[in-house]
This record gives structure tokens, C-alpha cells and sequence, in this order.
């Protein structure tokens, strides 16, 4: 099935290359065992930098080759010397790999702090536009605000200049009764009505409903139509036609039932 694993999967068969034991002769030194401390991920397989030391250990041998032997003071002074000179040359070449060392350790510092600085510029730019962002919606309320006092305001300079003269008009019943926003069919709370009050004037109270004998009464009092449902049989629908054929929806019906048998 689809969840069945062999036991033999390429993740836990993959193992370190194997390494044989190993015999070495007598007066003999291997070249193999001058890479002996080099692993499996560990400088192996060989890069540029494992075959650039492979090949100094080389030269280093056959310097060690060349030297003098420690016969007479002279030779003595001459094998000094040149131990002298690879030393430094050792030393020059040790710096060298510390310098590039140091350079790529720069290099991963540099892009660590420009990755810093990117982030940090990311979080001041959310902040910054999350700041104006508020600001806009502070800006949009004023402004909305400021409309709707502008609009109530031109309502009320409008209402006073119907009547600049400050005459007395009569109150026209007709035009009141006429205009279903007047205060006859909507008054206003401000004027001391509210709709609120003295609701129970329209709770329904009888005494067929507060009772359980007015209760007895009114189901007594309803017909029998509505307390016994009377459900009517369907008529049968008739699979052949007034020419006597059988209708194809009764000829499908006949075949689905086969077909489910």
C-alpha cells in the first residue's frame, strides 16, 4: 500500500565508505598514511585545498630528502640554515591561510550585518507605514466629522431662513397629517414623547388565555379541521397513455429497477 516502507531505504543504507585494515612493511613509511587523519566529510572526498596539501607534504618530503647530513660543523651550519629558511617559509605560508581565513570570516560578517540592515529597514518601513496608516484613518474620521457638522449646520441655516422674519404661522393640521415624517406619525423623543413608555396598553389580555379552562374552551370552540389533519392519499400516476402505449419514464423505472435486482 501507500504507506508501506521497505526496510531497506537509500537514507539508512547510506553509510561512511568502508575503510580495510592495513599491514605496513617493515622500513617502509606509506605515503597513504600522511592523509590518515582525513575522513569521510572530513576533507574527503578531496578538494582543492586537500590535493594543495597533499602536494606541500610532497615538496616538504623531498626537501627533507635534500638535506645534509650531520657529519661536520659545516654540514651542521648548512642543514640549520636551511631548516631556517623553510621555517619561515612555513610561517609565510600559515599567514596566508589566517589572512584568508580572515577574509571569508569579513565576507560572512558583511553579509550577516547587510542582512541585519535589511531587516531592520523592512521593520522601519511596516512601522513607518503602519504610523501613516493610522494617521490616514485619524485624517478620514476628522474629515467625515467635520462633513457631518458642515451638513448639520446648512440644515439648521436653512430651516432659520424660512422664516428670517421671525413671524408666527399657524399650525397647518392638513400638512401635518399629509407628510407621514411630521410629528403626528413620528415624534420626537427631544420633545418629551417617548414610544417606549406605557407599552403594556398593547399586551393582548383575555381570558382564554390566562386560564387553562379558557384554554379547554377555546380548543373545544375550534373545528375539527384544524386539531385532526386529514392527509389525503396521492393518486397512483398512470404509466400508460390514453393510446394504450407505456410512457418511457415507467419504461426507465422498470430498468433501474432491474438493473438495482
Amino acid at each position: 500500500t501507500v504507506g508501506t516502507q521497505t526496510d531497506y531505504r537509500d537514507g539508512e543504507a547510506q553509510t561512511d565508505p568502508y575503510s580495510p585494515e592495513y599491514v605496513v612493511p617493515s622500513g617502509s613509511v606509506s605515503e597513504l598514511l600522511t592523509l590518515a587523519t582525513l575522513t569521510w566529510g572530513r576533507g574527503l572526498p578531496a578538494g582543492l585545498a586537500e590535493v594543495e596539501m597533499i602536494e606541500r607534504a610532497r615538496e616538504k618530503r623531498a626537501w627533507e630528502a635534500t638535506l645534509p647530513s650531520m657529519e661536520n660543523a659545516a654540514q651542521i651550519a648548512k642543514r640549520r640554515k636551511m631548516m631556517d629558511d623553510m621555517e619561515r617559509k612555513e610561517w609565510a605560508f600559515r599567514e596566508q591561510e589566517i589572512e584568508k581565513l580572515q577574509e571569508v570570516r569579513l565576507e560572512v560578517l558583511k553579509k550577516l550585518l547587510r542582512r541585519r540592515e535589511e531587516n531592520q529597514n523592512e521593520l522601519d518601513a511596516k512601522r513607518l507605514d503602519d504610523h501613516w496608516q493610522n494617521h490616514q484613518k485619524a485624517k478620514e474620521e476628522k474629515i467625515k466629522k467635520i462633513q457631518h457638522d458642515c451638513a448639520l449646520m446648512l440644515r439648521k441655516l436653512i430651516a432659520k431662513r424660512k422664516n428670517v422674519m421671525g413671524k408666527l404661522e399657524r399650525r397647518d393640521i392638513i400638512k401635518e397629517y399629509t407628510d407621514f415624517a411630521s410629528q403626528t406619525y413620528a415624534p420626537l423623543s427631544r420633545i418629551g414623547y417617548f414610544p417606549d413608555n406605557h407599552s403594556e396598553h398593547y399586551v393582548v389580555k383575555n381570558v382564554y388565555l390566562s386560564t387553562f379552562a379558557g384554554l379547554c374552551e377555546l380548543e373545544a370552540s375550534l373545528p375539527d379541521s384544524v386539531t385532526q389533519v386529514k392527509i389525503k392519499a396521492p393518486k397512483p400516476k398512470y404509466t400508460t397513455t390514453k393510446t394504450g402505449y407505456i410512457k418511457r419514464s415507467a419504461r426507465l423505472e422498470v430498468e433501474l429497477a432491474q438493473v438495482h435486482q
